[in-house]
């Protein structure tokens, strides 16, 4: 082959290979950053918070929250993750992972549950309950999501969080479903799950809580669904709403059968 050819060969190979990378998306990209943090996500430490916040005697009754029941009776954490949002004798209520933690909190160590869902996400004991939820939510990555829709209020916050999620308003007339329901959207060149049907494995409300790179924060579900709403200008939901855990079981239930890697990393 002439020094030409070669020449010419060498062009044709660079400027496929140019476009090979060039087809890398947006997506591939912030996948393989996350996949070279994973190794050392900050979440463990939050993990290894929460587990010595269950185990420590703490509040006005000074016992610790190993007899909270979350679901599958008292103390026990693995596999009550995944199967929450649901009803709860006790309260009367159908509750999430972190409602039902300030229940606990309450009852079992006397702290101020009104108090504590009013102080703002990362101050105080709002810090406790993010470390909280990280480790429980821990105990069962890898297991499949499947919430109970046998009580008729488990049923009903179901068709109320769907009602929440198309319901449009705000200054910029947005809903949930403007940036989740169609497939091939993005934000800051990151993909939105559809989350109308199941997303699939570690998509979407199998993913929360997570550690947040941009900012060095733990993300709960309640705050990002807060901060969904505030993207939405709508007002702030309160802490441990009935909307919130509404939306929570509309997106629960759609990804059934979908495994949790929470707590995930994030952009």
């Amino acid at each position: 082959m002439t020094q030409a050819k070669l020449l010419i060969t060498a062009a044709v190979a660079a400027v496929i290979a140019g476009n090979v990378l060039a087809q890398k998306t947006a997506s591939d990209g912030i996948a393989e950053y996350r996949a070279m943090l994973a190794e050392g996500n900050p979440a463990e430490l939050f993990e290894a918070k929460g587990e010595d916040l269950w185990k420590t005697k703490r509040g006005p009754k000074n016992a610790s929250l190993e007899q909270c029941d979350l679901g599958k009776g008292p103390g026990v954490v693995k596999g009550v993750f995944v199967q929450l949002p649901r009803y709860f004798t006790d309260t009367k209520r159908v509750q999430d992972l972190e409602s039902r933690l300030l229940t606990c909190m309450e009852t079992l160590q006397g702290l101020n549950a009104a108090e504590i869902a009013k102080t703002p996400f990362g101050k105080g004991e709002q810090v406790n309950m993010t470390a909280l939820a990280t480790w429980v939510a821990a105990e069962s990555k890898g297991m499949r999501f499947n919430l109970p829709q046998s009580h008729q209020s488990e049923k009903t916050f179901y068709e109320v969080g769907k009602r929440l999620f198309f319901k449009r308003g705000g200054t910029h007339d947005f809903s949930c479903a403007s940036c989740h329901s169609e497939e091939g959207k993005r934000i800051r060149l990151q993909d939105l799950p559809v989350l109308t049907k199941n997303p699939g494995d570690g998509v979407g409300f199998a993913a929360w809580p997570a550690y947040r790179v941009s900012n060095g924060q733990m993300w709960s579900m309640q705050l990002r669904l807060n901060d969904c709403y505030r993207l939405q200008r709508f007002p702030y939901p309160g802490f441990g709403s009935d909307a919130t855990i509404a939306l929570g079981v509309y997106m629960g239930v759609n990804a059934k059968g979908a495994a949790s890697i929470a707590p995930a990393l994030k952009r």
